[in-house]
């Protein structure tokens, strides 16, 4: 193995991986980016790279996912798999992935493939039509009867999915995506669509305590954020992490597993930093929140910190506490800050011990 590149590339892709440590001279350990590791534990890291005999491997030890190092930089970042491959192969050490074959066949458009080089096979709006929206299930199913009881907008529960096989579900779109199948569970896929109403991205989130509780699957190379189709650009965005918390505002983006300060652009439009709110949950105990609000703050975008008086976490409990929307939305603007008004707020807002 001609390990100064491995241990070179694993430095390049260390940019997209949250919490990244090298813990030895084989060995790092960050949070999975296929399954996004624990929601409710910001630190909890069980992604590793290590080495097997004369190559390195990934495993994460909450989804299980499984890959070979260049399978997990082909997953981060196209350009920079290539760039891997390119290297390996002048060193002649590339003995995980064949040799290039310069063949001249005529060519064959896949219109399907994803820009990270992931084949999607079928359609995804012809596969989501082999399943039932929320909305289409009797009263008394139990998954209607779980969505229901989260007091989701009723509007919303069209485009939310009984997913009854996750796992297969997904390699039907993206072959061997799962290589097992056991352990497969139902869970409510939640569309990620463009802007033109297409699907790029899915979510299932469990029903019960499956693990992880989060999965999503990414279908084309761009952000992972919900409710671009829904958006109007001309009026003030909401940013919030989980998609479901995003259904209960106006005009409401959700930016699960994405950097909350990147960026942002619909319809090839860049969205300014005063047109928009990032909305954060409120735990102001909870450290990974923290770092990401500091940064939010520097970045100079206004965000919306919690008052004291808020006892529920995010907004979807506040619902279910009795908070109606209009309410939530007028605590957001109360509570918005930019600057250094943010900075004075969040060192009261803060509640960490040290």
């Amino acid at each position: 193995m001609q390990s100064y590149i491995d241990v070179k590339y694993m430095s390049l892709i260390s940019p997209y991986l949250q919490q990244f440590k090298k813990k030895g001279d084989f060995l790092w350990n960050f949070r999975c980016p296929y399954c996004g590791d624990s929601k409710k534990n910001r630190t909890k890291a069980r992604g590793f790279v290590f080495r097997k005999k004369n190559d390195l491997f990934y495993k994460c030890h909450n989804c299980g996912v499984g890959a070979t190092l260049g399978k997990l930089i082909e997953y981060l970042d196209l350009n920079t798999y290539k760039d891997y491959i390119m290297e390996r192969y002048k060193t002649g050490s590339d003995t995980i992935t064949p040799k290039p074959e310069f063949k001249f066949n005529a060519p064959v458009f896949n219109k399907n493939k994803s820009s990270k080089g992931t084949k999607v096979v079928r359609s995804p709006e012809s596969i989501v039509k082999e399943l039932k929206s929320i909305s289409e299930l009797p009263h008394e199913h139990p998954a209607r009867k779980i969505v229901e009881q989260r007091k989701l907008p009723q509007d919303s529960l069209k485009d939310l999915f009984l997913c009854p096989e996750f796992y297969n579900f997904t390699n039907k779109l993206i072959p061997n995506k799962f290589p097992s199948l056991g352990g497969d569970h139902p869970r409510l896929l939640i569309p990620f669509r463009d802007e033109e109403g297409e699907i790029f991205a899915y979510q299932g989130r469990s029903f019960g305590n499956e693990q992880p509780k989060y999965l999503t699957i990414k279908l084309k190379d761009r952000d992972k954020i919900f409710g671009i189709d829904r958006v109007k650009k001309k009026e003030h965005i909401y940013v919030v992490e989980g998609p479901l918390d995003s259904l209960f505002l106006d005009n409401c983006i959700a930016v699960g597993g994405a950097d909350f300060n990147r960026p942002l652009s619909i319809d090839g439009s860049l969205i300014s930093n005063e047109d928009l709110t990032v909305v954060f949950d409120n735990e102001p105990r909870n450290n990974e929140i923290c770092k990401l609000i500091q940064k939010t703050i520097k970045s100079e975008r206004k965000i919306c910190l919690w008052p004291e008086s808020m006892e529920y976490k995010d907004i979807n409990d506040m619902i279910l506490g009795g908070y109606t929307k209009e309410e939530i939305e007028e605590i957001i603007k109360e509570n918005t800050y930019q600057t250094a008004s943010a900075t004075v707020r969040f060192a009261t807002w803060r509640k960490i011990n040290d």
